[in-house]
């Protein structure tokens, strides 16, 4: 079973994060499907990038998202398609 979560990056007391597709049985920095994002909370306020349509993608096909990061999609939604003219 695919899981969409956190991975740990960066330096000790300095944290950094990729959110991830990656098998659920697997080690939390093990060897992942896909990078969907990245996560710092260091940063004021905490800077979020994600990739909404790869994330649905995998949503989509039976990936679970784990708490953290279904809390960091729903506070940073998908930016609202531009009309075109």
């Amino acid at each position: 079973m695919l899981m969409i979560r956190l991975a740990r990056f960066g330096a000790k007391k300095k944290p950094f994060y990729r959110v991830v597709v990656i098998e659920k049985e697997r080690a939390r920095n093990g060897r992942s499907v896909e990078v969907v994002g990245h996560y710092n909370p260091l940063t004021h306020p905490a800077q979020v990038v994600l990739k909404h349509d790869r994330i649905e993608h995998w949503s989509k096909n039976g990936a679970l998202m784990s708490d953290t990061v279904k809390r960091l999609v729903e506070k940073n939604p998908a930016p609202a398609p531009q009309p075109v003219a």
